[in-house]
């Protein structure tokens, strides 16, 4: 699984730039990445802060994230514009039948596939060494392209699940 992404995050904006992650609950169909590839596009051109374009980027990544990102340097991302973004996110949930706002589930990389992990079984995938400290997981909490570059995929032992790993052993050791 290739996991760079400087290939798919626009190379013109800001490192500063604003993002938001979204993760489904399911990997999309092709034909729904299609479909949302499309509506994607449509709402970054009509994404507007107080009557102002939005210098903004979405893209479906892995097939299971949606990345909103706006680059605040020409135009500021008020309250509005946000809540406009959140309503648009609502919207896909609804037409895709998905779930995009479900924190209780965890991402990580396990045999090369992205794999979901509910929060209340992760001491059990932990004690039984179906993840571990090394294991990649997509830390969703990145607030900027810099983050997003640099620490959303990273070691579940480096994000906030680390302390888990130390206070947890796998059931063998």
């Amino acid at each position: 699984m290739n996991m760079q992404l400087d290939h798919f995050i626009p190379a013109d904006f800001s490192n500063q730039s604003k993002v938001w992650v979204y993760q489904t609950n399911r990997l999309l169909s092709i034909q729904e990445a299609l479909q949302l590839e499309l509506l994607l596009q449509t709402f970054t051109a009509q994404w507007r802060s107080h009557g102002a374009p939005v210098k903004g980027y979405a893209n479906l990544l892995f097939g299971r994230f949606i990345v909103l990102m706006a680059d605040e340097t020409e135009t500021q991302v008020g309250g509005c514009s946000t809540d406009y973004s959140v309503h648009f996110i609502q919207q896909i949930e609804q037409l895709l039948n998905i779930q995009l706002f479900n924190r209780q589930m965890l991402a990580f990389i396990v045999k090369n596939r992205v794999e979901l992990l509910p929060v209340t079984q992760l001491e059990y995938a932990i004690q039984n060494g179906f993840i571990n400290q090394h294991t990649l997981y997509f830390n969703n909490l990145v607030a900027n392209k810099k983050e997003l570059l640099e620490n959303w995929i990273i070691p579940a032992g480096k994000s906030w699940l680390g302390k888990r790993f130390f206070n947890l052993q796998p059931a063998s050791e």
